[in-house]
């Protein structure tokens, strides 16, 4: 009868160190998530293409949204955007109508440039504070916010640095040359 405690101290160690073996052992398993996504993707819409991308600004943008308060603290938030816009011309909108014939030359009208997209580099953009936010909603509403208020300044910023003078200066430096060398004529490229 001495032997039986030690016995049950020995087996209980002996088990003890067993389960805890076994937890380290299948932890992985028993806590392991997956993850696991479905998608079932449609085609709504094949539109052709025919816009010639002529002049592409890449921007970078510092602003800072305050929104001063009375009585509480004012939310405030600071963002770097980091984007590009781009200025193209519709080439679909070009007809026969649009080259004008001449004895030794021709006139090629093209449509007025237009921006092609805004996009902003979600990688790239940064929010770096934050402050006199009370709620994480608010918070997310204001990041929300300061990427559209980015999108409209960059496309804004590109219109002030003259971006549509420069996607025509372009477009005439590609046409001319490439319509010269076709047609073996002087050419003249205006723009409705």
């Amino acid at each position: 009868m001495k032997f039986r405690p030690a016995l049950s101290l020995s087996f209980f160690i002996i088990l003890l160190a067993a389960l805890t073996f076994m937890f380290f052992y299948f932890k992985k398993q028993l806590f392991e998530v997956k993850t696991e996504i479905t998608e079932d993707v449609m085609v709504s819409k094949i539109t052709s293409m025919g816009k010639l991308e002529l002049v592409k600004y890449a921007m970078k943008d510092v602003i800072e949204k305050k929104e001063v308060r009375r009585f509480f603290p004012d939310e405030r938030i600071l963002f770097v955007a980091v984007g590009e816009v781009v200025g193209c011309i519709d080439l679909t909108k070009v007809s026969k109508e649009d080259i004008t014939f001449h004895n030794d030359s021709l006139t090629l009208y093209l449509p007025q440039p237009e921006i092609c997209y805004v996009k902003i580099d979600h990688k790239e953009s940064k929010v770096y504070d934050v402050s006199g936010v009370w709620f994480p909603s608010d918070t997310k509403d204001m990041v929300e916010g300061i990427y559209k208020i980015a999108e409209q300044k960059l496309l804004d910023n590109a219109r002030q640095m003259q971006l549509m003078d420069k996607t025509k200066e372009n477009a005439v430096l590609i046409f001319k040359p490439l319509v010269e060398k076709l047609s073996n004529k002087k050419v003249g490229v205006l723009f409705r």
